[in-house]
């Protein structure tokens, strides 16, 4: 190539040069720029979760076993009538409390009255007979010799046979007493009457199946209900230390309905459902147990005395068992198992695994693992305001 045109081309080609080595030096800035800049971005540590936290406490916690149980009256009685009559009056209203001894009908006492006018009676005519029988023995032993032996034995005989038949009579009048007495129905026991079986104005028999009314005693009351038999040795050890209480809450929500007392564990364990039936009493004084009615038990057996306790919801089940994630003082969690005993109104007993005053993630597990950063939110703030 001739010189003055490589002079030519280099003229040409130097500024270009010049341009392609600043283009390259300004685009190696900005990359090393957003290097830069990424950095941080990438070495910033991942949002703390937000949870809910509650610290392990020491406490007196009750322990309990639970059934269910049926109410039934301490005592019922059907109220029946003893002798047959036209029910004239009829004394107490349905759902009435009635006391023992208390008037509740009155069957026509007349034919009754009757009766007993008519025994009594008879005992009269036989007392006037005994009494001039006396006076004719007494005539005959006046006589000495002029009367015979067998008319003294005689006379003695008629004597002792109208004895036996005055005391005949006064069985018959008490058995005529006892038959008007009859007329007069009372209440056998304290307590409540249900609906009416009977009108006023009918014809009633003691043979009738039926009854009158039925009386339900409603204070003390009792509730009849079953636990596993494999819970027994635990009762019987604790009834031997003194009396049980039992607690009837409502099903479902457990509302609290009375507070009683153990009475007795059934003799015998039912094969079929392997269960043991057990009997409570309870006072009943504002009648929220009923005859009839289902209800929850609770029977203590004893007090566990300042045991470690969580709340329940804190409690998780993996893999290798019960565990809890507990807060660390920076602020991230560590799984660690636990021991778990009773659980009792929201609160379990933690036996090992956990001391008193450590922190536990009660909500927002799902999104935890060991390691993991929290913030504990106030639990009062996120709940709804009623």
């Amino acid at each position: 190539m001739p010189l003055v045109a490589r002079r030519t081309v280099l003229r040409i080609g130097t500024p270009i040069i010049l341009v392609l080595v600043c283009a390259a030096v300004l685009v190696g800035r900005e990359l090393r720029g957003s290097a830069a800049s990424a950095a941080p971005e990438a070495a910033a540590p991942p949002p703390a979760v937000p949870v809910e936290a509650a610290a392990a406490a020491r406490r007196d916690v009750p322990v309990y076993l639970t059934g269910l149980g049926t109410v039934q009256a301490l005592n019922t009685v059907t109220v029946k009538t003893r002798v047959d009559g036209q029910l004239q009056t009829v004394s107490f209203q349905e759902g009435q409390h009635v006391s023992a001894g208390q008037t509740l009908a009155q069957i026509d006492p007349r034919p009754f009255q009757a009766a007993l006018d008519q025994a009594k009676a008879t005992k009269a005519k036989d007392e006037a007979q005994l009494a001039n029988a006396q006076l004719d023995l007494q005539r005959f032993q006046n006589l000495h010799q002029y009367a015979t032996a067998q008319s003294v034995d005689t006379q003695k005989a008629l004597i002792a046979q109208l004895q036996a038949q005055i005391e005949g009579d006064q069985a018959a009048i008490d058995n005529a007493a006892t038959q008007l007495s009859y007329t007069t129905i009372t209440s056998p026991l304290n307590g409540r009457t249900g609906i009416r079986l009977v009108d006023q104005g009918n014809i009633v028999h003691a043979t009738d199946t039926g009854g009158l009314v039925v009386i339900t005693q409603l204070h003390p009351i009792t509730v009849i209900f079953t636990l596993p038999e494999e819970d027994l040795p635990e009762i019987s050890a604790a009834m031997a230390k003194g009396p049980l209480t039992v607690f009837a809450d409502t099903r479902g929500d457990d509302k609290p309905l009375d507070q009683g007392t153990l009475q007795l564990v059934d003799n015998q364990i039912d094969q079929a459902t392997g269960t043991i039936r057990l009997k409570a009493t309870f006072p009943n004084r504002t009648d929220q147990l009923w005859p009839g009615q289902f209800v929850d038990v609770r029977l203590l057996l004893r007090t566990e005395q300042n045991v470690v306790t969580v709340p329940s919801t804190a409690i998780q089940r993996g893999p290798d068992g019960l565990y809890v994630y507990a807060v660390k003082p920076d602020d991230t969690v560590e799984l660690r198992p636990v021991g778990i005993g009773q659980i009792t109104d929201g609160a379990a007993v933690v036996e090992t695994g956990l001391d008193a005053g450590a922190s536990v993630v009660t909500a927002g597990q799902y999104r935890l693992q060991s390691g993991t950063r929290v913030q504990v939110r106030d639990t009062a703030a996120s709940q709804p305001s009623a």
